[in-house]
């Protein structure tokens, strides 16, 4: 340990100029800092969100849903862009009162059905659909055991880890060795289980593993953080082969682009509202304002 402690005051007081990516949306207070409304598309589904791993769980739950043919899952993504503060907005905010997203709303309902938080949309949208989340007892149990998993663990891997290793504005031995020993134990964790089973909750594909690949298959697949030689996660080969058979799903491959706004532009679609946008509206095939590159004859 070096000189450099930090002794707390009595009473914390917020430093809004406290540094670090993502400090300038970090606040100690909820509520909405300003008014604007959401937009409403056509689709009885209705999904404001960014394609970071949360968010990404849902769009690849969505085209799942449609693979196997479900008409009412149809959707618009609205981008949500946070380090512009959109999710304090008014409209938002009356979705998700935790200014978070993935928030949905389920406008095939009247009144419509707000649903954030998502672990809480993974599983509206499986019972919702019955599809995803095995209906006998003990199976299901086991899939919300893992899902649950998710919920308590990724707050370590991505606050506590991917905070202090990647966006902090200065690295500290302590915080990065207390979190990296932690994201190693839950690689285990996971490791052990696919060793036994084809996929997280067993040998069905549920919504288990939609929840826990947008994080530790990214992780991986080092597509998180950039960090995978430091955590040395080729040792866990039993989630690298899980963590890439799941890669290979077309609707996961769909899902991942959905509110993407970085990267190969060809794998950003900013918004989707309809399954064409896939062919036509990603951002290698439509202008800086917005308007398609494609000609007519």
């Amino acid at each position: 340990m070096t000189d450099n402690t930090y002794t707390p005051p009595r009473v914390w007081k917020w430093d809004t100029e406290n540094g670090g990516a993502f400090a300038s949306i970090n606040r100690p207070v909820a509520g909405p800092t300003h008014d604007k409304s959401l937009p409403v598309g056509r689709h009885p589904l209705q999904l404001y969100s960014l394609a970071t791993p949360n968010g990404v769980k849902v769009t690849i739950m969505l085209e799942e849903l449609l693979a196997l043919g479900h008409e009412g899952a149809e959707y618009d993504a609205h981008l949500i862009r946070i380090t512009e503060g959109d999710q304090f907005g008014s409209g938002f905010v009356e979705v998700n009162p935790n200014s978070k997203i993935p928030a949905l709303m389920d406008r095939s309902a009247n009144p419509p059905i707000r649903v954030f938080e998502s672990g809480s949309i993974l599983l509206y949208l499986a019972e919702k659909f019955g599809a995803f989340l095995p209906q006998a007892p003990a199976q299901r149990t086991e899939c919300l055991n893992w899902l649950f998993w998710q919920m308590g663990s990724a707050p370590y891997l991505g606050g506590g880890f991917g905070h202090f290793y990647a966006y902090a504005p200065e690295k500290y031995e302590y915080p990065i060795n207390r979190f990296t020993m932690e994201v190693k134990r839950q690689l285990d964790v996971l490791d052990r289980q696919l060793a036994e089973h084809r996929y997280v909750a067993g040998e069905e594909y549920t919504i288990a593993d939609m929840a826990i690949w947008p994080w530790y298959g990214a992780l991986v697949r080092n597509a998180l953080y950039d960090a995978g030689e430091f955590l040395d996660v080729q040792s866990y080969k039993h989630v690298v082969r899980w963590a890439e058979e799941i890669a290979q799903r077309p609707a996961v491959q769909r899902g991942r682009m959905v509110n993407r706004t970085w990267g190969e532009p060809a794998e950003q679609l900013h918004e989707r509202h309809d399954a064409s946008d896939f062919d036509r509206r990603t951002q290698d095939k439509i202008g800086p304002d917005g308007d398609s590159r494609e000609t007519t004859d």
